[in-house]
């Protein structure tokens, strides 16, 4: 890791009051008087502060009047760091755990429980997290980590007010489409309706309801037909009639669920699909989002997300991110020069370690989940024979979480402790003629954790690199122009790896050159001048559809 990160020389702390939000500036309280908040906030951001605050509280207030601020340092974000920040050992870690009863209930995408219902003492909150840091051996990696998921909170509320460009004809028109005229929500659409009787018929089950996995299973051993599960890549091995109908009726009926009529009244209005993004909201400093499905939108209706007239979309994505993140995080030039300037899995070839792009890959998502059976299995010890360290430090990380320790991201986001159930399971099996169950019971569960973690280190500092490379493209798309957020080149959609920028046509070049430095420059903030990159798949487009 490079560099560090520069404090601003004004601090404004905003606290939520019962009478409004009260504003503390470099330690003097601010007398209000009457002047609206808005007001006094537009005034302070001239000198580019660091608003201290809980951002998803405050901030959507203030660009709905027009303001955006460039930084800040969200106390709810920093705290859920801090708790389980490696090495933490000051009064944050001893905080109990929020417990999720707010309006964060309902996120999807295993997003983890923050409730935003409570206020914050903002004041005794920031002190407690400057003084945990002051006391802290990874102070500056923990700092950046703290500003950078802080820019994105603010890129996330940004991006909600904005909204992705969505066109709900054209979406209605491929609803129609594929799935036939509308129905009732409490109804089949007719071509679904047309492939559950022909799944009947070929089972012989007349009143089989195909959306029960339960009588599916049933009705499937009942024609002869014995699977582990009905999931399709099962199905898909199966020789059967009942088969090319239930996968595409499977296919279809997750767009009606997911993407259906009824996400469409509720998720886009006045042409703008608006997610509510939950910043870190799984374990590994991904983000999730509440109900929305944000994080997985289908090809199937990819083309209803059009840019404005005299407007472009800039799609980009990153290529071979976690494999390239752990050639960082370990150090392995050999892994490096594979992906310099070409395809990582192309260069993995080219080393000699596999035949094919297909196995390289096959064999890398091996060792980064942990595969110790069928082809990735078994291709994952010629890439260790390649790169040893990479894959040792994987391999460490997954024994470091067998035995039940934690481990950390690069800038320093730990893994949770082993859970109360585990430890008692532990126990258990330590007792002298322990019952045969329980050594198993104990050893899946050291085994899921060591998968478990083996993957953390490298996905989370995957979500580390993706942070500043959205801080630093938010910064770079501001300069592009002085028009109000909108009106010039924004953010509008993130998901792990990828960015959607929505941008007047003229700023089009400018604003994919943006993509790309930024991405560069993530790359350099977190793994100095060790060679390796971070190529996007950059496509300027009038459809997100037509970026490929």
């Amino acid at each position: 890791m490079s560099g560090s990160v520069l404090t601003a020389e004004r601090t404004v702390l905003v606290e939520q009051g019962d009478g409004g939000p009260r504003l503390t500036v470099d330690g003097v309280v601010q007398d209000q008087g009457d002047v609206p908040f808005p007001e006094l906030a537009a005034s302070l951001e001239a000198d580019r502060p660091r608003w201290v605050w809980d951002t998803a509280a405050v901030y959507p207030s203030l660009l709905q009047a027009g303001v955006r601020v460039a930084r800040s340092w969200d106390l709810r974000l920093a705290r859920a760091i801090l708790r389980r920040a490696a090495g933490a050992r000051g009064a944050i870690a001893a905080l109990p755990e929020d417990d999720g009863d707010g309006p964060a209930a309902g996120r999807d995408d295993g997003a983890l429980p923050i409730d935003l219902g409570r206020p914050l003492d903002a004041a005794a909150e920031y002190e407690r997290q400057l003084a945990e840091l002051a006391g802290s051996p990874r102070a500056g990696a923990l700092r950046l980590l703290i500003t950078a998921e802080s820019a994105g909170a603010l890129a996330a509320v940004e991006m909600r007010d904005t909204g992705l460009p969505w066109r709900t004809d054209e979406h209605e028109r491929l609803l129609e489409e594929l799935l036939g005229p509308r129905v009732p929500d409490d109804r089949r659409p007719a071509v679904l309706e047309r492939l559950a009787g022909e799944i009947r018929a070929a089972l012989a089950a007349p009143t089989l309801n195909p959306d029960s996995a339960v009588e599916l299973a049933r009705a499937l051993r009942g024609a002869g037909i014995e699977v582990d599960s009905t999931r399709a890549h099962e199905l898909r091995r199966v020789d059967h009639p009942a088969v090319a109908p239930l996968l595409e009726y499977k296919k279809l009926a997750r767009l009606h669920q997911a993407n259906g009529w009824h996400w469409l009244d509720t998720w886009v209005h006045g042409g703008r699909f608006r997610p509510d993004y939950v910043v870190s909201g799984v374990v590994t400093g991904r983000w999730a989002t509440r109900n929305s499905g944000a994080m997985q939108l289908p090809k199937q209706i990819r083309s209803a997300v059009v840019a404005d007239p005299g407007w472009k979309l800039v799609v980009a994505d990153a290529a071979q991110l976690e494999p390239r993140v752990l050639a960082g995080l370990a150090h392995d030039r050999a892994m490096a020069e594979a992906g310099h300037g070409r395809d990582l899995y192309a260069g993995i070839v080219a080393s000699g370690a596999v035949a094919t792009r297909a196995a390289a890959k096959v064999g890398m998502l091996g060792a980064l989940y942990g595969a110790t059976s069928g082809e990735g299995g078994r291709l994952v010890p010629r890439l260790a024979e390649r790169f040893p360290r990479a894959l040792a430090l994987v391999e460490r990380a997954a024994r470091e979480g067998e035995r039940g320790g934690t481990v950390a991201t690069l800038l320093g986001r730990e893994t949770p402790p082993v859970s109360a159930h585990q430890r008692e399971v532990d126990r258990e099996a330590a007792v002298f003629e322990a019952d045969e169950g329980v050594l198993r019971r104990a050893r899946a569960m050291a085994r899921d954790r060591g998968r478990f973690t083996r993957n953390f280190v490298v996905q989370g500092t995957a979500a580390e690199w993706a942070l500043c490379w959205i801080a630093d493209l938010r910064r770079r798309l501001w300069e592009l122009t002085d028009e109000p957020i909108g009106a010039g080149p924004h953010l509008v959609y993130f998901l792990h790896d990828e960015v959607i920028v929505h941008t007047p046509a003229r700023l089009a070049a400018e604003a994919a050159e943006a993509v790309s430095a930024s991405a560069a420059s993530a790359g350099r903030l977190l793994f100095a001048d060790f060679p390796i990159d971070f190529p996007l798949d950059v496509a300027v487009v009038d459809r997100y559809s037509d970026a490929g």
